[in-house]
């Protein structure tokens, strides 16, 4: 007889939802992002959720998992990932590499779309034990908040664009001031001040991240200078997604001590060094801390950057680690002195619940944690999405996940996925209607051409 409740259903949903003209080195965000959903139901009625990364190929991946989670007790979760992985074979193009260069179709490879299905079990789980899931992670509820940073970026005009399949959504009409000013033209020092102002008076951000490898790195330093001035009491911090070269990243940052608090992922792979050995030869020229999410996106990479002594802060994706994984990770930082934190991309509501779940079960003091929801703030696929006050992310006081889904507004977000051309992110279309014929290099800021 089965001890806990058993997997009786499974469904994965893709989905999408509307995203601002952001730039990165890797180009410019689409009108839409893509994400795919997870709902589990089980024996008991519960109902368990998980959110990934878009597109096909990690919706495939999820549907081929099927025969591994239906019919198995949610408490027995584990075995199910080790069925997984013990069936999982590397895509052909699937080098190793990661994502050190930021090439944008490797991504799809770091994260691993089994995360979501450890989501959504842990999630009945919680409901079954009436227990938080940060209280099934590592030793537990390490706090009942978590610091989050507002996640600045530079944003395109997005008139330049025809419309069609890039028509960016106009929020001209809103009574919101962070709504207004998030799908427009955001190019100066004065702009990202201005949006560092209407994050803070929104969400009550006291730190700041702004994504560089946009503009010319003296400009972007220029930026960071600007908020620094606006918020002195803040942390500041700069993720070019190693764009600039050794040389480059040592001239700009060397005096910015004082301003910037870590920077993140300066530079990479460059001369046939890797990316973590760059890293390090920055740390040394510098003195500065140094975050990554590139060149540290698993276990032996992990291994790699920190026999080198590459970098301080880890910020560990629970969608690139899994969720144990993710607090395995933080444990191990914290008993070496070093910072855990996580990485974002472009999400749903499921995601910053799940981020207030790994973020208040992680031990030591984590960095404040990254997240694009401001971005989509709205766009809500939970009747009680979670909310940032004051710049902090509060663990849900349900168990499991914490969260209930809305049915209704994800089959919306499904019928948009359905109706868009590609379901893959490609950040080199929007940009080659601000740059004709315009191409992704690692080495040079998308608007350096």
């Amino acid at each position: 007889m089965a001890s806990t409740p058993v997997i009786t259903d499974m469904k994965v949903i893709p989905v999408a939802g509307y995203d601002s003209m952001l730039l990165t080195l890797s180009g410019c965000h689409a009108p839409y992002f893509t994400r795919n959903i997870v709902v589990l139901t089980d024996s008991s009625g519960h109902q368990g959720v998980g959110e990934i990364h878009g597109g096909e190929y990690t919706r495939q991946s999820l549907e081929s998992f099927r025969p591994f989670v239906l019919g198995h007790e949610i408490s027995r979760y584990r075995r199910v990932l080790q069925e997984i992985h013990h069936h999982f074979r590397a895509a052909a193009d699937d080098d190793g590499e990661g994502i050190q260069t930021l090439d944008i179709s490797k991504l799809k490879y770091v994260v691993k779309s089994e995360w979501a299905v450890e989501c959504a079990m842990l999630d009945l789980l919680g409901q079954y034990l009436n227990v938080p899931m940060a209280e099934l992670l590592g030793e537990g509820v390490q706090r009942d908040s978590v610091d989050m940073l507002g996640y600045m970026f530079f944003v395109a005009d997005r008139h330049k664009c025809p419309g069609g399949e890039f028509q960016y959504l106009d929020e001209s009409a809103s009574g919101d001031p962070w709504f207004r000013f998030r799908r427009n033209e955001c190019l100066t020092p004065e702009r990202i001040v201005e949006q560092a102002r209407l994050l803070h008076g929104k969400y009550g951000f006291e730190n700041f991240k702004l994504k560089g490898g946009v503009l010319h790195g003296e400009v972007e330093m220029d930026c960071v200078r600007a908020v620094k001035e606006a918020f002195p009491n803040a942390r500041v911090n700069i993720d070019p997604n190693g764009a600039w070269s050794l040389d480059e990243a040592v001239r700009l940052c060397r005096d910015m001590h004082g301003i910037a608090t870590y920077i993140e992922d300066p530079c990479g792979p460059e001369s046939g060094f890797s990316g973590r050995e760059i890293m390090r030869e920055f740390k040394d020229a510098t003195g500065f801390q140094v975050a990554t999410n590139m060149i540290a996106t698993d276990w032996r990479q992990f291994y790699h950057t920190v026999s080198l002594h590459a970098c301080d802060i880890i910020l560990a994706d629970p969608h690139f680690w899994g969720f144990g994984g993710s607090i395995r990770l933080s444990q191990t930082l914290d008993s070496w002195h070093l910072t855990w934190g996580v990485h974002s991309n472009n999400h749903f509501d499921i995601t910053l619940a799940a981020f207030a779940q790994v973020g208040c079960a992680a031990p030591g003091k984590p960095t404040p944690l990254d997240t694009h929801w401001i971005w989509q703030d709205g766009q809500n696929l939970l009747y009680d999405a979670p909310e940032i006050r004051g710049g902090q992310l509060r663990l849900p006081d349900k168990p499991g996940l914490g969260v209930t889904l809305n049915m209704e507004a994800v089959m919306k977000a499904n019928a948009l996925y359905n109706s868009l051309p590609t379901h893959d992110r490609d950040d080199a279309a929007a940009m080659q209607y601000l740059i004709p014929n315009w191409k992704f290099d690692h080495k040079r800021p998308a608007l350096v051409r």
